[in-house]
């Protein structure tokens, strides 16, 4: 790729697309063939040279799954959910049941339902039931019947009327007796849970035992059909043996076609021949309609053969996912501007899956450790876990991140070894590389030189802070040519943590001498020039001033007067400044932090302006203040950053491993600004005490997404419990009251069953009420949550929440 000139030089300016840290030698065929031409990304007008190879590597855990193809990948379903919930291939729960009745009370109910329809039954058959054939005499001539309202049937009419008469009251009676008995709930929790081919053989065995009875006459169902066809089509059809070979056929098909149902024969049958499963039902549906494979939007504008090109890259497995979204969102931003069209479809036939690339080359991560859906930009964080806390709607359901919930800005809270690098920022990292491969996102990820952020080659920039191989620097002032911006994005970065003193000051002291250096040198001091500026060094103020004259700089004059005044006050910041900056003044950081005309260190800027993957490794260990005075310096500059920024299409994210010491004041009030410009920061901290106890609630209230993660202190619990509110809830009091007899026959009855059972005799009153109950408790969150799980509140940019969930981490 062209540098202009920035290779082999520590940074990038921000007008310049940076190259990547560490590129990877071409050592193994790359997973994804690289194209024969190249077309220059819409990041920019100049052509970049085409994209670099890459070693392959292991299979990863991500989506699609290996081997699948990205066909079936993007045919894949993935319907709106609620915040949080993971998409790709998302089906819905079965409804909730109620409290379910055990299996003895069920067998119990269906045996009594069957024995009180076969008394009922026998009854009936031997006349002991009274007016039972009232109904019947009701409907049919008086001259078939005895007289009387117990007398039976005088002609064949009515004996004939009697048997389909007593088959429609079997009817009903068995029909009853299943309904009562629950015999359908005992069949599907006894037989159809176990599967085939079980359900198969009860239902054969069930058949054959009605067949039995029924030929038997056991079951009244031969003579009725037997009669009604006679009254229907007359006594003589039985005169041919054919007829009556097929009725009989009919009635035993008749018999035989409820059990084929129930056992699912047909399904058994199909499943056999096919060697497996049968075949899905929408696969001829599939096949015709233009699905999201074959690229509708392309077909739908009259891209045809770009389209055709790209469904045929598709399928014969020369694009990945990431292609796949890097090209719908080049398109829609192509749709936006129809000249862009036709040389967008122009790349796409010569190149394929290749065009629109990122300014890397890369078309993919060297490696992912989570499950990701690139064209959804979710990435799957763990699984709700099956406990009342969760509502039953998402017991079981995957837990994902996406650009609109980190947009609200995520804070996670857990002590060391809880998981929170591992099983959630590196997640988010890479699931924000994959984003910036598709043009759609910019990550800056900043942590310890340990911290598990992801490999060199997955990242554009890396900076290692007081590392003499980093090829890249750090912009104390951001970028910014304004002083009064560089010396109030500074002056945080500094004594933004030092609660007796007011950064507003801090900021003034800095500009009083920033601003007349920059006019007289034409670059902001460095780092040991900024401290003697700081310190009063009377050499390097009188140098400072004798440019000024030289220059004319009659107004810079004017504050560097202003500065000597101050100076040695009480309340000045300038020995407190002073003393932060020599944090930076130590030989481990010497040729970091230079300013001059030959030092070009990276700038914050080119976030806003490109989708780079940007890490930044701090010298943790041995300079552990430093390091958190520059974390808390980056967070300031991003916050201000991408508040300033006008094009706000590129989502922009700032990742701190570790965020002890670095959240401010302003820092709170610009994360609360952040969705607003489509940005947001993912903060990571082992407690809640690392923050400023004012800014306890403050924090809690800027940021829409907390994570909680097992062993956190009461004390963490309970801001937690207080920011998540409280939530309505039935309670049910039960109160045991005991009973005392009056009659000598029922004290006998109780003294006899207090005997056997050993506990008096008492009566249940239960009260029920709607309580307001905290959502989680100080205690719940401090000893109830299990280790590798973590309570997790989620909120899109929208304002559409999530309950507090109790996920389980996929680590």
């Amino acid at each position: 790729m062209d540098d202009e000139g920035t290779r082999n030089v520590r940074g990038s300016s921000a007008g310049r697309i940076p190259s990547p840290a560490v590129p990877p030698p071409p050592a193994a065929p790359p997973r994804v063939p690289p194209p024969t031409a190249y077309e220059a990304p819409r990041y920019g007008a100049a052509p970049v040279e085409p994209p670099r190879t890459r070693p392959a590597t292991a299979p990863p855990a991500e989506q699609p799954p290996p081997g699948a193809p990205v066909d079936a990948w993007l045919r894949t379903p993935r319907p709106p959910q609620e915040p949080g919930v993971w998409r790709y291939g998302y089906t819905p729960p079965p409804p909730e049941a109620s409290e379910t009745v055990s299996d003895r009370s069920l067998l119990v109910g269906a045996l009594i339902s069957l024995l009180s329809a076969l008394l009922l039954w026998a009854l009936w058959r031997n006349g002991y039931l009274p007016y039972r054939l009232v109904p019947l005499k009701l409907f049919t001539p008086g001259e078939w019947w005895n007289p009387g309202t117990s007398g039976g049937p005088r002609t064949i009419e009515g004996r004939d009327a009697l048997t389909v008469y007593e088959a429609i009251l079997f009817g009903l009676l068995a029909y009853g007796c299943g309904r009562i008995g629950n015999f359908a709930e005992l069949f599907r929790r006894h037989v159809t849970e176990r599967g085939q081919p079980f359900l198969a053989l009860a239902a054969a065995a069930a058949a054959g035992l009605a067949q039995l009875l029924v030929w038997k006459e056991t079951l009244p169902v031969v003579r009725p059909i037997l009669v009604l066809v006679a009254s229907v089509a007359g006594g003589e059809i039985y005169q041919s043996q054919t007829v009556v070979n097929v009725i009989y056929g009919l009635i035993t098909a008749a018999v035989l076609w409820p059990f084929a149902r129930l056992g699912r024969w047909r399904e058994l049958v199909a499943a056999r021949r096919g060697g497996g499963s049968p075949p899905p039902r929408d696969v001829a549906a599939t096949a015709t309609a233009t699905t999201a494979d074959q690229w509708p939007d392309l077909r739908a504008a009259g891209w045809t053969d770009a389209a055709d090109t790209l469904t045929a890259e598709v399928r014969t497995g020369r694009m990945n996912d990431v292609d796949v979204a890097r090209l719908r969102h080049a398109w829609a931003r192509a749709a936006q501007r129809p000249d862009r069209l036709p040389p967008l479809a122009e790349a796409v036939l010569r190149t394929g899956g290749a065009a629109a690339p990122h300014p890397s080359g890369h078309r993919d991560l060297p490696r992912r450790t989570a499950r990701h859906d690139v064209l959804t930009g979710q990435v799957r964080i763990g699984r709700c876990a099956d406990d009342p806390h969760n509502p039953y709607v998402r017991r079981g359901t995957g837990l994902a991140l996406d650009p609109a919930l980190l947009g609200t800005s995520l804070l996670a809270v857990g002590p060391p070894g809880a998981g929170k690098s591992d099983r959630l920022v590196r997640p988010v990292v890479e699931a924000l590389a994959l984003r910036a491969l598709a043009g759609q996102a910019a990550v800056l990820a900043v942590g310890g030189t340990d911290a598990p952020l992801g490999p060199d080659d997955a990242f554009d920039v890396v900076v290692r802070v007081g590392h003499p191989d980093s090829a890249h620097d750090i912009d104390l002032y951001g970028g910014t040519t304004d002083p009064d911006e560089a010396a109030a994005v500074l002056a945080e970065g500094l004594v933004g943590d030092v609660g007796s003193l007011d950064s507003r000051r801090a900021a003034t002291v800095l500009a009083q001498l920033l601003g007349p250096y920059r006019a007289a040198h034409g670059h902001f001091p460095s780092v040991p020039e900024l401290r003697e500026l700081l310190d009063g060094a009377p050499v390097a103020l009188t140098a400072l001033r004798a440019t000024l004259e030289a220059g004319g700089h009659q107004a810079m004059l004017r504050e560097l007067d202003a500065r000597a005044r101050q100076a040695g006050g009480s309340g000045d910041p300038a020995p407190v400044l002073a003393d932060r900056i020599a944090l930076l003044d130590r030989p481990a950081f010497a040729g970091f932090f230079a300013t001059g005309p030959d030092a070009r260190p990276f700038e914050l800027r080119a976030l806003g302006q490109y989708p780079l993957r940007v890490r930044v490794d701090l010298p943790e260990r041995g300079h552990a203040e430093a390091s958190r005075l520059l974390a808390r310096l980056l967070l300031a500059q991003f916050t201000a950053i991408t508040a300033a920024r006008t094009d706000t299409k590129l989502f922009a994210c700032l990742v701190l491993d570790d965020a002890t010491h670095t959240v401010t004041a302003e820092t709170v009030r610009g994360i609360r600004r952040l969705r607003s410009v489509n940005a947001g920061a993912v903060l990571a901290l082992r407690t809640v005490d690392d923050v400023p106890e004012a800014l306890h609630t403050p924090l809690l209230g800027a940021v829409g997404c907390t994570a909680a993660f097992s062993g956190i202190t009461t004390w963490d619990g309970k801001r937690f419990a207080e920011a998540w509110g409280k939530e309505w809830v039935e309670t049910r009091e039960v109160a045991q009251h005991t009973v005392f007899a009056d009659q000598p026959f029922t004290r006998a009855l109780h003294a006899v069953r207090k005997l056997v059972t050993g506990k008096a005799v008492t009566t249940d009153a239960v009260t029920v009420r709607q309580v307001e109950k905290e959502r989680w408790s100080a205690s719940e969150l401090a000893y109830a949550v299990p280790a590798g799980h973590a309570v997790i509140r989620v909120t899109t940019v929208h304002g559409e929440h999530a309950p507090p969930l109790l996920v389980r981490l996929d680590g």
